[in-house]
């Protein structure tokens, strides 16, 4: 790590938007250590099985047709930074098209780049694999992408004292299933996006769009307990281990890493994987799994905050 490096492409921070996004990239990656991609025998074949087979498993499971990105992606610390800091550039585009040119002084750049190298750094040494949309893409055949970060899936196997492949695995199935999620639900990119642009741009008018921010946080709620109830399903193993081991690790970690985790909005994260999972549960005990899938039928079959509360209420909707 070199903090001096870091600090200075923070205090070099310039142009006229809101974060000088190179500068923030350049200083996370200086104090991240990129860890190793010096794969072993068959481990970049065993990613790709490992994608194959889930993918099949749970469109077995889910009945939809989808597929996964054309290449899978094994990265290290330093190659997750630079395909994200894209997406939060592409997020926060929303909201500087708001702000009038020169409103952001340059010490005001200089903080806003220092705070999202920060969350870059952190996040880079933390995230174990991403299924991305890529939302808000300009392009058509940005359609998606599936990142696996071998150094912190080594890292954290060997901290949880977890068989490595048995782990990478349990990951991959997690990541397929997002994508199962897009691929049924053609509508659900553009729903997340005019729900997010929609938020940002009102808080830029010193406002609060309590119904966009709701809206948004009720599908994404959605996204994560699906996710589950198809791991249950479709992955070939007991991962319940796993799950608590994990959870067990990010309780033990230190106040600064708690603070970082709350301002980041992980603690959300997981609200919404809990809450969204006893929604599909109750779901598929009082009905099957195939009326689960009915939320991904159109934006106004997803269950409303107080229907994820009471899926009953839900179910009484959709007539199931």
């Amino acid at each position: 790590m070199n903090l001096y490096r870091s600090a200075r492409a923070v205090a070099g921070a310039s142009g006229d938007d809101v974060i000088d996004w190179e500068s923030a990239a350049d200083a996370a990656k200086a104090v991240t250590d990129p860890g190793s991609l010096e794969l072993e025998a068959g481990e970049r074949e065993a990613y790709a099985r490992d994608v194959r087979e889930a993918r099949d498993a749970v469109r077995t499971v889910a009945n939809v047709e989808f597929d996964v990105p054309d290449t899978v992606e094994i990265q290290n610390r330093h190659h997750w930074i630079d395909a994200n800091i894209a997406t939060f550039e592409r997020v926060m585009e929303t909201l500087e098209q708001q702000v009038p040119p020169g409103t952001f002084p340059g010490v005001a750049r200089t903080i806003n780049t220092g705070t999202m190298t920060v969350l870059l750094a952190f996040l880079g040494r933390n995230v174990l694999g991403q299924y991305d949309p890529l939302l808000l893409a300009e392009t058509p055949e940005d359609d998606h992408a599936l990142y696996f970060v071998r150094p912190n899936i080594l890292s954290a196997a060997d901290k949880l004292n977890v068989d490595p492949d048995r782990f990478r695995r349990w990951i991959a199935f997690h990541e397929v299933t997002h994508a199962a999620e897009f691929g049924a639900a053609p509508w659900l990119s553009d729903h997340l996006e005019s729900r997010m642009e929609a938020g940002i741009a009102t808080l830029t008018e010193g406002s609060f769009d309590r119904a966009a921010f709701r809206d948004l946080d009720a599908a994404m709620t959605v996204v994560e307990g699906y996710a589950e109830l198809l791991m249950d399903h479709a992955f070939d193993d007991e991962y319940a281990d796993l799950r608590r081991k994990l959870d067990a690790r990010r309780q033990g970690r230190g106040p600064l890493q708690q603070l970082f985790r709350r301002l980041l909005g992980l603690g959300l994260k997981e609200r919404q994987y809990e809450r969204g999972k006893n929604f599909f549960e109750t779901v598929v005990e009082s009905a099957d799994l195939e009326t689960a899938s009915v939320v991904w039928e159109g934006p106004a079959q997803l269950p409303t905050q107080d229907e994820l509360d009471d899926p009953t209420l839900w179910l009484q909707r959709v007539d199931r």
